[in-house]
């Protein structure tokens, strides 16, 4: 039986987010902990929370053993981009661009 856990406009972009759901995805769950535990991207820590409330919701369903958890399917998405405006020289402003992801998480037993 699959749980599954997301977090919707989080505040890094898409394509760094991928880079650590990369390390993470088939992993068993308690090697995933360990491997975002000690990574030093900022994307580990929102996905280790990610992964923490995905293994709390399979605690609530008390249908699945959870040691025997795995990651299944974790994918990043992107989401909407915060517009924003930098100051330039002689009047001119530039567009800065502060992107938003998606990140979906979905467990399942071994």
């Amino acid at each position: 039986m699959e749980v599954k856990a997301s977090l919707k406009n989080t505040r890094v972009g898409a394509q760094k987010a991928r880079l650590v759901a990369d390390l993470v995805r088939g992993k068993d769950v308690n090697e995933a902990i360990k491997i975002l535990t000690f990574s030093k991207k900022k994307t580990s820590g929102i996905v280790k929370k990610l992964l923490e409330s995905a293994i709390a919701n399979a605690e609530q369903k008390k249908v699945i053993d959870i040691d025997n958890l795995y990651i299944k399917k974790i994918t990043v998405d992107q989401g909407p981009s915060l517009k924003r405006i930098r100051p330039r020289a002689q009047g001119r402003a530039f567009p800065v661009m502060k992107k938003l992801s998606h990140l979906n998480l979905v467990l399942d037993e071994r």
